[in-house]
């Protein structure tokens, strides 16, 4: 469900009500999602949304289309988020964010759910609630008892995935080594693998601008990225670079009147990874975790408590994230 102060109900509304998420069970709170759904009752669209609570993931099967089945995760508490403001940082709201991602993980897991699609949660109710871990790629990653993932990015036309995450820049730089770089590039060979991609074209962005010039501007591509580049070809990854991070990106877009000469783009901090994708527009964007037992993916944007409420919110990347989710489970399911 996400956190309750922000959009997350809403979108998840509304992909049932224009018929993305059949199928799909929520794992979150009815009465948060049943308010949502009241507030739009005055879209056409959403006019007819019913919210039924249900016991065991299977349940959802049953129920007549546009019927919005959740699943209330213990440590869910439906009176307390009663007074959970729209648009604010609560602590209760990011308590039952956490529960609900636990409890769906934990479904994964089991195997009771082919997917699993997060929506937004803010770090800072997070924090509020005791939660020691930052977000859902750091939650996911203990959950599985600290297997290596990576966070990729993607939309129809680019793919990037991430050597850091949510670390500061300064910290990023010393968690660059050939060793994480190496392992980010088994990660999203494997992860292609898996979806049926095959041998993927990764292609590695360089760190410093023009991939370093040579050392002119910095030694990590010579030190860091080729070495770990030339260790995964010999494992039989289809890897290359370092390139330029300012024209690699262009590089790899596939479009009909541009074929991407790459199939993966790896960067090493965050908003090299984030930027060109979330360029390209937030509504086809999606967040997809790499190296987990199961699939996750996720819109690629925020809770937006500044709209939240207001029944504005666009619910296409959320969409976007559930039919990606389809996609990439297909392959894993028919094995």
């Amino acid at each position: 469900m996400g956190d309750a102060a922000g959009i997350g109900p809403e979108i998840i509304v509304k992909a049932y009500a224009r018929g993305a998420a059949a199928g799909c069970v929520v794992y979150g709170c009815a009465e948060t999602l049943a308010r949502a759904a009241a507030r739009l009752a005055g879209e056409a669209a959403c006019a007819r949304a019913v919210v039924a609570r249900i016991e065991r993931p299977g349940d959802g099967a049953g129920l007549p289309p546009g019927v919005i089945p959740v699943l209330q995760a213990e440590g869910v508490d439906a009176a307390s988020l009663r007074g959970v403001a729209l648009g604010h940082v609560d602590a209760r709201a990011g308590a039952a964010a956490h529960a609900s991602i636990i409890a769906a993980s934990r479904a994964a897991l089991r195997g009771e759910v082919a997917a699993l699609v997060t929506a937004p949660i803010h770090k800072e109710a997070l924090h509020a609630a005791g939660v020691p871990l930052p977000g859902h790629t750091e939650i996911l990653q203990d959950l599985c008892g600290g297997a290596p993932v990576r966070m990729m990015l993607a939309n129809d036309e680019l793919r990037t995935v991430l050597v850091t995450i949510h670390l500061s820049v300064r910290r990023a730089l010393e968690a660059i080594t050939e060793e994480a770089v190496l392992q980010t590039l088994r990660i999203t060979h494997a992860a292609a693998r898996a979806w049926g991609l095959g041998a993927a074209r990764i292609a590695v962005a360089g760190l410093n601008p023009h991939a370093g010039e040579g050392g002119l501007f910095g030694d990590e591509e010579a030190r860091i990225l080729a070495p770990a580049i030339g260790r995964a070809r010999a494992e039989g990854i289809d890897a290359s670079g370092p390139y330029a991070p300012d024209t690699v990106f262009m590089r790899a877009r596939n479009t009909p009147t541009h074929p991407g000469a790459f199939d993966v783009v790896v960067a090493m901090l965050h908003d090299h990874a984030l930027i060109p994708v979330k360029y390209l527009g937030l509504e086809q964007g999606v967040n997809i975790t790499l190296g987990l037992p199961f699939v996750r993916t996720s819109p690629d944007h925020g809770t937006a408590f500044d709209i939240a409420g207001r029944g504005v919110a666009d619910e296409a990347s959320l969409c976007s994230a559930i039919a990606m989710a389809r996609r990439l489970a297909a392959p894993v399911l028919s094995a």
